[in-house]
């Protein structure tokens, strides 16, 4: 680059900044330009405001021609007076609103509530709403909107009619059972000219803030849940803990249930909910008295011509199994109802334990009239009864290979190096086999226990029987019996001390040591090393149990803890009465026996045999290996 360039590039580079700050705006100017752009904000603000405002006015005028189309045919039902007509039975006692024309408040009669109240009241006012749309060519009817006239009025029946200006009228009647159901049907009479040809279905909407009903919040609600079956099919539920929001099930249904632990009200459709109903749980807060908000949108059959009502039927009332399976008599549904599965008994193998065992002896024993926690004292016996042969089978195996621990370990003693290990056991089968023992059977008390644990696990926390029942300290077994309380939430904890759980929690720490001890007496070298080190988790679990069992039910809690001190009972009574040296001559003359008869062994043993024989040969190959 030359002197010249040099020199021109930098005067440009002079005339390109001094120009910039010769039009640079003064101060006024700027202060100006900031005053215009504060206002050309405003003023876009402003239009944004009066676009939304347009547009909530339309949406407005939009409703107002809708309800001005309902309101030019039910113009006498859109303004009226709110009356109430209770329905009553032994069981229920159901108030209807005239406004809307559907049951509003909904007493569960004989069963006291978490205060102290004789009757539950599950739902009352805007708590639930249940309403039926009916979308015209040009009118759309919405019952909620309009006054029904009550007549017909008994303690079992009303009819509730909102009569049409074209002398037409949208006629609701109800029939109470004698025990929980209503019969309810929708029917149009005199308004099929409103409707299109194709026209066969009528919206449904229907919400319900469930009441919490127990003492205990988080129990309560685990168990608080959208249920519903599919036609021809079965039952499932939306998550009990996540919220679900318009939740699309593409089955048809047969019905509906806003459940919660002890109480459900069930919609039932004789001609089904149409296929992609959306459904909707949102648990609620722990302090609000509520535990989930439930909505169902909803379709089912609907002639617009009148000929053929609709046909609805509603249960309210509790979760009892055997009165659940009494309830389908009453419906007319015609179809195979299975409200029962309200009750939730677990997954399939731990159904068939409690619909075909437990059910059968809690009702034998609740009809004799004992006390709940009698009941639950004999049944965990009986069980203890009937499982006490597998038990002492399996406990007589275990006995079997404590005697012969010193002998395993002088026939074992030469695979003690780490990379012997496998032969040892190999070894150690072998000689089980030879003297009939198995050491598989020592596992299965655990197996027999923990089908039993689990189907109890679901069996208790739905058993209604339990509901209010106090027993010793308890006061209700059906919840917690804190020995403390405090206000504050601490993790984990919770804010109270459940007696029954730190009861559960101390015996399962018992029986953990019997059972080590058991299990270590019976094991071989480093095995009983690696046992030293497995006890500790084992004695970590009740402290983790403390955690998970402190908010459920006393009733749950206090089976856990009888079930284990009768275990931990008759394993000490079996220890006691088994006399090792006895045990020991009975083994020593089954080897000799099987040693002057031998027999070509087959199965397991074979394998075994075969096994030790080939690992034998690998240590022999791989010393040979060594010494060349």
């Amino acid at each position: 680059m030359n002197k010249n360039t040099t020199i021109g590039l930098i005067l440009m580079a002079l005339l390109i900044f001094g120009y910039g700050w010769y039009v640079q705006p003064s101060e006024e100017q700027i202060a100006m330009q900031r005053q215009q752009d504060s206002i050309a904000n405003a003023i876009k603000q402003q239009a944004e405001k009066e676009q939304k405002m347009a547009e909530a006015n339309r949406k407005a005028k939009a409703a107002e021609r809708a309800k001005n189309d309902t309101t030019a045919l039910f113009y006498s039902a859109l303004n009226g007076k709110s009356q109430q007509v209770v329905l009553k039975n032994s069981s229920v006692e159901l108030t209807l609103d005239t406004k809307g024309g559907v049951v509003k408040k909904a007493r569960i009669l004989g069963f006291k509530d978490r205060n102290g109240d004789k009757d539950v009241t599950l739902f009352d006012g805007n708590e639930q709403s249940l309403n039926f749309m009916l979308a015209g060519k040009t009118t759309n009817i919405i019952t909620q909107d309009l006054y029904f006239t009550p007549s017909n009025v008994t303690d079992s029946t009303v009819t509730m009619t909102a009569d049409a200006g074209n002398g037409g009228a949208i006629i609701l009647d109800y029939k109470l059972g004698k025990d929980y159901m209503l019969r309810m049907s929708v029917q149009a009479k005199g308004l099929s000219g409103l409707f299109a040809p194709n026209y066969k279905e009528m919206d449904i909407e229907w919400s319900d803030k469930c009441r919490q009903q127990e003492k205990g919040f988080t129990f309560e609600n685990r168990y608080a849940t959208l249920t519903y079956k599919e036609k021809d099919g079965g039952t499932d539920y939306l998550s009990e803990t996540s919220a679900k929001e318009d939740e699309k099930i593409e089955e048809k249904l047969d019905w509906v249930a806003f459940k919660n632990q002890f109480f459900s009200a069930v919609l039932i459709s004789k001609d089904d909910f149409a296929a992609n109903s959306l459904l909707t749980s949102i648990p609620q807060e722990k302090g609000t008295g509520y535990l989930k908000l439930y909505n169902a949108k909803l379709k089912t059959f609907f002639d617009p011509t009148g000929a053929k009502p609709t046909e609805l039927e509603m249960f309210i009332g509790p979760n009892d199994f055997r009165l659940l399976q009494g309830v389908e008599k009453e419906s007319t549904s015609g179809k195979d109802l299975d409200l029962q599965r309200l009750v939730y008994l677990g997954w399939p193998l731990f159904r068939i334990i409690n619909r075909w065992f437990t059910l059968y002896v809690f009702d034998w024993l609740t009809g004799l009239g004992l006390n709940m926690g009698i009941v639950l004292i004999l049944i965990t016996l009986l069980l203890k009864v009937i499982t006490y042969p597998m038990v002492k089978k399996s406990y007589m195996s275990s006995a079997k290979m404590r005697v012969l621990r010193p002998k395993l370990e002088e026939a074992t003693k030469q695979y003690d190096k780490p990379e012997d290990q496998m032969m040892k056991q190999q070894a150690m089968m072998a000689m089980y086999s030879k003297y009939g023992v198995s050491p598989l059977s020592g596992c299965l008390p655990m197996l027999i226990q923990m089908p039993i644990w689990i189907a109890m696990f679901n069996f208790v926390p739905n058993a209604i029987q339990l509901r209010g029942e106090s027993f010793l300290w308890i006061s209700d077994l059906s919840t917690y019996d804190p020995i403390i309380e405090w206000n504050k939430n601490i993790w984990l904890i919770g804010d109270h001390l459940s007696l029954t759980c730190i009861l559960f929690c101390v015996a399962n720490v018992l029986y953990s040591i019997m059972s080590m001890r058991q299990q270590r007496d019976q094991m071989v070298g480093q095995q009983a090393e690696q046992m030293k080190m497995m006890q500790w988790m084992m004695y970590l679990m009740p402290v983790m149990f403390f955690f998970i069992f402190n908010d459920y039910s006393a009733g749950l809690n206090f089976y856990y803890f009888i079930s284990l001190f009768f275990s931990a009972a008759i394993m000490w009574i079996l220890r006691k009465t088994t006399d090792d040296e006895k045990l020991l001559a009975i083994l020593e003359a089954r080897y000799k026996e099987n040693q002057n008869n031998p027999k070509k062994t087959s199965g397991l043993a074979a394998r075994l045999e075969e096994m030790q024989r080939q690992a034998e040969e690998m240590k022999r190959m791989r010393e040979q290996a060594r010494k060349k």
